[in-house]
């Protein structure tokens, strides 16, 4: 009986070192205490360490397939591409899910698409390559044509929103208010681009940038030739210490005019995009209606069915 407690106790013991041991090994190397802090601070995460269920199934699904394809656009693609895509996704304002990483993906994925279909309906015969060959062109370049319409349609709801923010950005000043709290009042109580971008430009303001170089953001981000006049007047008005608010007051009345003068040049142009209209819709029905009676009685009198 002693005999087996001192066996087991051995064991015991010799179980205990090697433990000991293992520990030791496995910490050697690894810092501890304000330094192992500071570390993990100091370290950035990666996507791999994150566990799968942790991430949207958009993340491990599509976002390894766009990786991929955006590889594939970005060699059929000249230099400079990736800047030319932001610089389209700031006149888009930057939509939420949409990033210059994933249009590339987008075009690769359009090309691949492209090609496949192409293939699958033309058939792997001369005519089917050369469908597939334009399919894959049009999938290609199907993101930039979303993207510049996306642009378009947003620089033309700012250059509409643009008048009446600034009227209410000229009655907010001249009534006493800061320009700061006037930019903040017209970017709450306006709607659309503008509001959006009179935020952006507050928000840069607060954290550190000048009134200049927040405006002067602005401008590059817009194609509206009225706000980048705006912002330019308004810079130089900051720079030279002139009153904001009859800057204000003259660029709303410039603005003004220059909406009515284009109002007048559209108004101009209707009834030339009217003609083609009603040359191929219009007239052939009425044609059809005035004339088709007279033309069909006089058929049947030549053809003796009158008599």
């Amino acid at each position: 009986m002693g005999t087996m407690l001192l066996i087991v106790g051995l064991v015991a013991i010799a179980g205990a070192l090697v433990t000991i041991v293992i520990a030791a090994s496995s910490g050697a190397g690894q810092t501890t205490g304000v330094a192992r802090s500071l570390e993990l601070i100091e370290k950035t995460i990666n996507q791999r360490e994150v566990s799968k269920s942790d991430l949207p199934a958009m993340e491990r699904l599509v976002a390894p397939v766009l990786a991929r394809t955006r590889a594939i656009a970005s060699k059929l693609s000249p230099t400079g591409t990736q800047e030319g895509l932001t610089r389209r996704l700031d006149l888009a304002g930057n939509p939420g899910t949409w990033t210059a990483e994933r249009i590339m993906g987008g075009k690769g994925a359009g090309l691949l698409i492209g090609a496949v279909l192409g293939l699958v309906f033309g058939g792997f015969s001369p005519k089917g390559l050369l469908i597939a060959l334009g399919a894959a062109a049009a999938g290609f370049y199907l993101p930039d044509l979303l993207l510049m319409n996306a642009g378009q349609k947003r620089q033309e709801e700012l250059r509409l929103g643009l008048a009446d923010a600034l009227d209410m950005l000229t009655v907010c000043v001249e009534a006493g208010q800061g320009f700061d709290a006037a930019l903040m009042q017209v970017a709450k109580a306006t709607s659309g681009p503008i509001s959006g971008e009179f935020a952006r430009v507050l928000s840069e303001i607060q954290i550190g940038k000048s009134r200049g170089e927040a405006f002067s953001s602005l401008a590059s981000r817009t194609t509206v030739a009225e706000a980048k006049t705006f912002v330019s007047a308004l810079v130089q008005a900051d720079r030279l210490g002139l009153p904001i608010g009859s800057v204000l007051r003259e660029q709303s009345n410039q603005m003004r005019l220059v909406r009515r003068q284009r109002a007048e040049e559209k108004a101009q142009k209707v009834p030339v995009k009217i003609l083609f209209p009603m040359l191929l819709c219009i007239f052939p029905a009425l044609f059809i209606v005035i004339i088709g009676p007279g033309a069909i009685r006089i058929v049947d009198t030549f053809s003796g069915g009158g008599l």
